[in-house]
């Protein structure tokens, strides 16, 4: 009979779609099994103001010093865990397509269905089905990394991160993300 640690820790592996050998979730993205959705780093305050458009960052909610610091070491640590290159896409928030440049993983491609509908929680189940459809035919050559924001990801997956915060999933046979790993990147 397993220590009830040990069965804990083997049942978590067994339902969060890890084998029960205990792979990591970073050996999940390095084998490409795994995708990490990731909150920008931080950008003070909440939503954007009125008027704010896109590809006009003096509209947006943008980071800060210590966001443009987070994001560096985000790139670092996917680094410190094997991960050089990765294929970035990210929201056309100036503050998403910022943490993701700055994590200098490799060129960064605008997806729209990453774009936020925080003002617009109407188009959310639209846009989070979307996010899953694109995801359930899109074959990475590389690590998958989307650089998003709060609502996106608990769109897809009911977690709230923190700004920063790596979110690793799976996308399972029936179109759901299932988490199977978190990682804050603190502020």
């Amino acid at each position: 009979m397993l220590p009830r640690r040990s069965f804990l820790m083997t049942s978590f592996f067994v339902f969060s779609g890890f084998p029960a050998r205990g792979e990591d979730a970073w050996e999940a993205l390095r084998t490409r099994r795994a995708f990490v959705l990731l909150r920008h780093a931080l950008a003070p305050g909440t939503g954007d103001p009125v008027g704010m458009r896109l590809g006009d960052c003096s509209t947006q909610r943008n980071l800060s010093e210590e966001g443009r610091a987070q994001a560096a070491r985000i790139g670092a640590l996917f680094r410190d865990n094997g991960i050089e290159r990765a294929s970035v896409y990210s929201s056309e928030w100036c503050r998403c397509l910022d943490t993701a440049r700055l994590m200098e993983l490799g060129p960064v491609s605008p997806q729209p269905l990453l774009n936020s509908f925080f003002g617009e929680p109407e188009n959310g189940k639209e846009q989070t089905e979307g996010l899953r459809q694109w995801l359930s035919t899109y074959s990475p050559e590389l690590p998958l990394v989307l650089v998003t924001h709060q609502v996106n990801i608990s769109g897809l997956t009911s977690i709230v991160p923190g700004s920063g915060e790596l979110v690793f999933a799976i996308l399972n046979n029936a179109g759901a993300a299932n988490v199977v790993g978190r990682q804050s990147t603190g502020a």
